[in-house]
């Protein structure tokens, strides 16, 4: 069984950084895709950046272009959203997913974590 767990959320101030750690576990296809999205309260959850299980062909967010980074420890079986600069706007609860098709559209990404909370204060 595919498991997802998402940890590394915090509080920080405007121009802060943190990590997120996405840990994998279970049967996981090669060709999988792995997610970062996020949510804030009373919108919709977003895309915020992709990587292929076997590594590379990131894509992004226009609006954390620059500012974040998506990486993969495939030893470890673990995921990571490096998160720089934040900014108030990026408070959300930030999901990690793995999913079937090459997108940014959520409705491939079959296997969700529970969520972690970044908070960012102005």
């Amino acid at each position: 069984q595919v498991q997802v767990t998402e940890s590394g959320g915090g509080s920080v101030q405007d121009g802060g950084s943190l990590r997120l750690t996405c840990q994998l576990s279970g049967r996981i296809l090669s060709s999988s895709i792995l997610g970062w999205f996020r949510q804030a309260p009373g919108k919709e959850r977003q895309f915020v950046a992709l990587t292929r299980y076997r590594g590379g062909s990131d894509i992004y967010a226009d609006s954390v272009k620059g500012r974040f980074t998506i990486s993969r420890e495939g030893l470890r079986n673990t995921m990571y959203l490096q998160m720089n600069s934040l900014k108030p706007e990026d408070t959300a609860t930030y999901y990690c997913a793995i999913g079937s098709q090459y997108t940014t559209n959520i409705s491939p990404y079959n296997h969700w974590g529970q969520g972690t909370q970044v908070t960012v204060a102005s």
